[in-house]
C-alpha cells in the first residue's frame, strides 16, 4: 500500500497542536513531515530544543525551507512530494505570503490542501473589513474555488480561546490591583464570539483530513463554546469568587473605531472593531464538525478554570 505523505508548515502553536494530534491519529501507511527554516533545525536555544525533541519523538520528519525567501517555482518544487499540505503559516509569515503558498500548492498539484483559514467566517466578514489582511484569506477562497485539481477544506475555528484572557486583547483584564478586575464587552453584552482552543483545533483538523471518504472542497466549523460577553463576565466572576470585584465595560463600535482611527496600524485595534462589529465571528455550535460528530472539546470555562483556578481568592 503506498504511503500517504503529509507535510505541516509550520510548528507554532497550532501547528505543534495539528502535528501532535496528525501523529496520534493517523493511520498505518502515512508519514508526517514539518516545514521549519534551517535556522530553527539548526537552533541550540533549549526551548527550542524542547519543542524540536517533542516532533521527533512523536517521529516527525523535518524538511529545511522558508517561505518568505523561497521563490513560487522551489516552493512548488519543495511541495510536489506530498499529498496533504496543512498550512499552520499565519499572518506573522508576511503580506501576500498566504496567496503565495496557495499558489505553489496549486502549482505542485498536491492532491488534498487545508489553508491557513483557522479563524473568523470571511465570507460574511466580506471585503473591506477593519483587519485588511483579511482580504488575502478571501483571494485564497477564490484560488481554490476557480480550480478542480486540488481537494481543498477550509476549518474555520473562530478566535482562540485563550484571547479571551489576553491581557492586550482587553476583554478579560485581571488589572494590576488585587481585587480588581474588568470584563469588557466588544460591541454589547449579547454579542457573540466562537472560540476554540489550538489544541481542539488540531484534534479536529486531523479527525478531519483522516475521515472517510474524503471531506472535500468544503468549509468545516468548529467551536470549543459560542459566548456572549456577558457569559464571559459570569465565568470570570464565578472564577474569582466575592472577594474580588469584577467591573463591567462596554467597548462600543463607535469607541473602538475611533480608538483604530487614532492609531490605524495597531493591529490589535483592529480585531477589536471587526469582533465588536460581531459580524462573521460567531455560528451556531449545531453546524459545527465537533457537534455533528459528538466530538468532545473544551468550553470557555473549561478553558479558564484549566488556565486561571489558582487565582481565586
Amino acid at each position: 500500500m503506498a504511503t500517504t505523505k503529509i507535510l505541516v508548515l509550520g510548528a507554532g502553536e497550532l501547528g505543534t497542536a495539528i502535528l501532535t494530534s496528525l501523529s496520534q491519529l493517523a493511520p498505518p501507511h502515512t508519514s508526517i513531515t514539518v516545514l521549519l527554516r534551517p535556522s530553527t533545525i539548526n537552533s541550540t536555544n533549549p526551548s527550542k530544543l524542547t519543542e524540536l525533541n517533542h516532533l521527533k519523538y512523536l517521529n516527525i520528519a523535518f524538511l529545511p525551507g522558508d517561505i518568505s525567501t523561497s521563490t513560487p517555482s522551489s516552493l512548488s518544487s519543495l511541495f510536489q512530494p506530498f499529498d496533504l499540505i496543512i498550512n499552520c503559516l499565519g499572518f506573522a509569515s508576511g503580506p501576500s505570503s498566504q496567496i503565495k503558498i496557495t499558489k505553489a500548492v496549486l502549482d505542485a498539484k498536491v492532491k488534498r490542501f487545508v489553508p491557513w483559514q483557522f479563524g473568523v467566517d470571511y465570507d460574511i466578514v466580506g471585503r473591506d473589513s477593519a483587519q485588511e489582511l483579511w482580504d488575502e484569506q478571501l483571494d485564497v477562497r477564490d484560488l481554490l474555488r476557480e480550480q478542480e485539481g486540488t481537494e481543498w477544506i477550509v476549518v474555520s475555528t473562530g478566535m482562540f480561546t485563550s484571547f479571551l484572557f489576553e491581557q492586550f486583547f482587553g476583554v478579560v483584564d485581571f488589572g494590576e490591583e488585587e481585587g480588581e478586575v474588568t470584563v469588557r464587552a466588544l460591541g454589547g453584552w449579547e454579542n457573540r464570539v466562537t472560540v476554540t482552543t489550538p489544541d481542539d483545533i488540531g484534534k479536529l483538523t486531523a479527525m478531519a483530513v483522516f475521515e472517510t471518504p474524503n471531506l472535500k472542497n468544503q468549509i468545516i466549523y468548529t467551536a470549543g463554546e459560542t459566548i456572549s460577553y456577558a457569559r464571559v463576565a459570569e465565568i470570570v466572576e464565578k472564577l474569582v469568587g466575592e472577594g474580588r470585584k469584577v467591573n463591567r465595560e462596554v467597548w462600543s463600535v463607535e469607541k473602538l473605531r475611533e480608538d483604530l482611527k487614532a492609531d490605524p496600524e495597531d493591529a490589535v485595534k483592529k480585531y477589536r472593531v471587526v469582533f465588536a462589529e460581531g459580524k462573521g465571528v460567531s455560528w451556531d455550535e449545531g453546524k459545527t464538525f465537533n457537534v455533528q460528530r459528538g466530538i468532545e472539546v473544551t468550553d470557555v470555562e473549561g478553558f479558564a478554570r484549566e488556565k486561571f483556578g489558582a487565582i481565586k481568592k
